[in-house]
């Protein structure tokens, strides 16, 4: 199950962990949101321990919204060492966000 970030545990959960990180911002009234919730949880199951999956409720957390400049959700963020590496905006299937994870590993 993906980890439920937030403004005030980002940093601490994800930036902190030394691990790479993806993140998926995401809104309850967003469709396409809604599509790709499962498999983000799938890939938290499947990459547990190598890299911290987790999901940002943008109507709750306007601050890291603001600080990686989500426009349009879904948008996926790969992070590693503090860096954004790649991004994946709108509903991605299971295997194309393997590979993004594949290459931050």
């Amino acid at each position: 199950m993906a980890v439920e970030f937030t403004d005030s545990n980002f940093n601490e959960v994800a930036l902190d962990s030394g691990k790479p990180i993806m993140v998926d911002f995401w809104a309850e009234w967003c469709g396409p949101c809604r599509i790709i919730g499962p498999i983000v949880d799938e890939l938290a199951n499947d990459y547990e321990g190598r890299v911290v999956i987790g999901k940002v409720n943008v109507d709750n957390n306007s601050e890291l919204s603001a600080k990686y400049g989500i426009r349009n959700i879904p948008t996926i963020l790969f992070i590693k060492d503090g860096e954004v590496v790649d991004k994946s905006v709108g509903a991605s299937p299971k295997n194309v966000l393997e590979e993004k994870l594949d290459a931050l590993l």
